[in-house]
């Protein structure tokens, strides 16, 4: 049995509660030499950890928007091939998706590119030039772009079809249909679920830390390995996701009031 929906106007004590834990873990990190010297390593893996979730966040929505597309084509093909795609992609589970991308896909890349490139004259590039951060964001691109191809869909199918059905009578082609009817309206269905997989990216950008990407994990693995400092660290390494997960997590809700206010009015 589910638990009952919160009560609006409730004051979320849970939210309270994880402050005092945050600003407790604030003023250690401040005053503890030990806390402040674990931040002062593990946060120079921010920007990486910021830099490589933006990155395939992007590339993973504009490819999705692509599948979601195609999904909901009238060509038999493409619909087909997208959801070939779609359901393989999903079946993978993220962590071996990064391994097999990193190890059997980048040298199959690298190589195809060398075969093409050897008749025109161009460079070859050997496989240690795709760097394990590229890697790890083509796997994730890989990975959430499957996901996202089904929010983009279900955004896309929500909007009515009379809505549709006027534009055509409006006599506006297919993209522009698209563009200025269907999707500015699917943007108000689509926005809460893509931001929920922009937050579970934030968490699985952790797992390039297996390819020893410098990313927050990795630097706190490595001081935790070096110092024993285990709980200290991860300590830190915790605080630090859950401040970027939990703060665009209400940022998102409001986000969703606003639409939602919007809407209704």
């Amino acid at each position: 049995m589910g638990s009952p929906p919160p009560v609006r106007g409730e004051f979320p004590w849970w939210l309270a509660a994880a402050g005092l834990i945050a600003a407790a873990l604030l003023w250690l990190m401040v005053t503890d030499e030990t806390y402040a010297r674990i931040l002062a390593t593990v946060s120079q893996g921010i920007g990486v950890t910021i830099f490589v979730t933006a990155a395939a966040f992007t590339l993973a929505s504009a490819l999705g928007l692509a599948l979601a597309v195609c999904v909901l084509s009238r060509s038999v093909v493409a619909r087909q091939a997208a959801r070939f795609y779609i359901e393989i992609v999903r079946g993978v589970p993220i962590l071996v998706l990064l391994f097999y991308i990193a190890f059997v896909g980048a040298p199959a890349l690298v190589a195809g590119w060398n075969a093409l490139a050897a008749p025109l004259g161009l460079g070859q590039v050997a496989t240690r030039d795709l760097s394990l951060m590229w890697r790890a964001i083509l796997a994730l691109t890989i990975g959430y772009s499957a996901f996202i191809a089904e929010v983009f869909r279900a955004g896309i199918q929500s909007v009515d079809a009379g809505q549709i059905e006027a534009s055509k009578a409006l006599g506006l082609n297919g993209w522009h249909r698209f563009r200025l009817v269907v999707f500015p309206q699917a943007i108000r269905t689509i926005l809460p679920p893509l931001g929920n997989d922009f937050i579970a990216l934030i968490k699985d950008s952790a797992l390039v830390s297996v390819l020893g990407v410098a990313d927050i994990t990795q630097l706190g693995k490595i001081y935790a390995a070096g110092s024993f400092r285990f709980f200290e660290t991860y300590n830190v390494v915790a605080f630090l996701y859950l401040v970027m997960t939990v703060g665009l997590s209400l940022a998102l809700r409001g986000l969703e009031r606003r639409l939602r206010a919007r809407g209704e009015g």
